[in-house]
């Protein structure tokens, strides 16, 4: 027997475990830079390759998810992944060392595995809050990993990927042992129904599913992003800063950069279940603040909440480049954490939507927002890293990309009727009759249902 705290904790724990795999290898990159005499580009191509399977991956495992059952599938990722994290502590050269680790940092595809495994075991109005408690402790393996690692292992993360590979294997048989797919056989028949291809290209031409892609691409396409930049920006950015700090040589650098990248992943990762309590909140409370978004969906005060935590995720990116080239290190520690918490609004707000506007196809959805929206991830180091200040990096992203993004999120979010009707072709070009979304309800004035 089970019931959903335990899985609930099975997807956590394994979901963690896949963060902490995925960013170990930012976690040693001053060390890496240093044993293979790497240039900051290189180092931002670096970080950057830790998300580039993810967009595909993610894509095919939430359709898997749907199909075979959460469960097989994060055994599937946790025991690959774990091989070949072993693999690659014994690689020969920098080309076999890269290769592999991109391999590893596919763990990461996992995400909408657990996404929709808690979605199939939790009620409508305790999904925010659970996929907050799933997602934020989960992402807080990159901050572990960011701040232990390198205090552990010191320059030696051989033997760290060693470590790691070794617990997924095991984790992975837990998950296979201990898993359940949902929490009854009707709601898992429905998923597994609803993975055709038409229910697919369905999902990926809702204006509604693109918006929330970008939402969430400003969120945690950015967070996995700065989790893979932030050693390298603090080592080269404020080298000075830290030197006077006390701080020299690569390994005592390296635990310093470390630290302070810390404080945006776990402000990201612990403040991401607050966000889903908060958009649990907004929906009870019926809070709608904003004219140009539709106040008229059983989930609109949800909608609310998100479109605030984008405007302040775009404020606090600004406010980076603006300490950053000011110099002033602790300040920049400062709206560093604050960005976290604001990114963490972002993450949890996005997830705290989709299963309820995608509950027939919660794998689907999950696979294409949280896939398509991590080639952030890719793109933003590669502006970081090629700007010529290293501190304007921040400011180009967000007048580029997340001013543009906010502006489609409000363009797709504003319909008063069922947002799923509008976007490239209508659901009875796409879907049989027998799959079409059950109606939403609509909000009454006062909030209700």
């Amino acid at each position: 027997m089970t019931n959903k705290i335990e899985q609930l904790v099975i997807a956590t724990v394994g979901f963690f475990w896949a963060f902490l795999m995925w960013f170990s290898t930012a976690a040693f990159s001053p060390s890496i830079g240093e044993f293979y005499g790497l240039t900051t580009g290189q180092l931002a191509l670096l970080a950057s390759s830790a998300i580039w399977l993810a967009p595909p991956g993610r894509v095919l495992a939430g359709w898997a998810a749907d199909r075979i059952g959460a469960h097989n599938v994060f055994a599937i990722i946790l025991a690959y992944s774990g091989i070949m994290s072993i693999a690659s502590s014994f690689a020969a050269s920098y080309n076999v060392l890269f290769v592999e680790r991109l391999i590893v940092a596919s763990a990461g595809i996992s995400f909408v595995v657990g996404i929709q495994h808690v979605a199939q075991w939790f009620d409508e109005h305790e999904i925010g809050t659970a996929e907050g408690l799933y997602a934020g402790t989960g992402n807080a393996g990159a901050g572990v990993g960011a701040l232990l690692l390198p205090r552990l292992y010191k320059t030696n993360f051989s033997d760290a990927f060693l470590h790691l590979g070794i617990g997924a294997l095991l984790i992975a048989i837990v998950y296979k042992w201990r898993g359940e797919p949902a929490r009854d056989i009707e709601t898992a028949q429905t998923a597994k129904q609803n993975a055709s291809l038409g229910d697919t290209l369905f999902v990926w031409t809702r204006y509604a599913a693109i918006g929330l892609m970008l939402a969430y691409a400003m969120s945690f396409g950015l967070e996995i992003a700065m989790n893979s930049w932030l050693p390298s920006y603090y080592t080269r950015g404020f080298r000075g800063a830290l030197g006077n700090l006390g701080f020299t040589g690569t390994a005592a650098i390296q635990t310093a950069a470390g630290t302070f990248a810390a404080v945006q992943s776990f402000n990201a990762s612990l403040f991401r279940p607050f966000s889903g309590y908060m958009s649990d909140l907004w929906q009870r409370k019926g809070w709608t603040p904003y004219p140009f978004l539709s106040k008229t969906q059983n989930y609109s005060p949800r909608v609310h909440w998100l479109m605030t935590a984008l405007i302040l995720i775009t404020l606090t990116m600004i406010a980076l480049t603006l300490i950053g080239l000011a110099g002033i290190l602790p300040a920049s520690v400062v709206v560093l954490a604050i960005f976290g918490v604001t990114v963490s609004f972002g993450t949890g707000g996005v997830f705290a939507i989709v299963p309820v506007l995608f509950k027939d196809r919660p794998g689907t959805a999950s696979g294409f927002i949280g896939g398509i929206s991590t080639s952030g991830g890719i793109v933003y180091p590669l502006v970081f890293g090629y700007m010529p200040n290293i501190h304007l990096g921040y400011v180009t992203v967000a007048l580029v990309f997340f001013v543009p993004f906010i502006l489609f999120y409000v363009w797709a979010m504003r319909y008063k009727g069922d947002p799923r009707e509008h976007g490239i072709g209508s659901a009875h070009r796409w879907l049989s009759d027998d799959s079409k979304p059950t109606p939403l309800l609509e909000v009454t004035t006062n909030g209700g249902v």
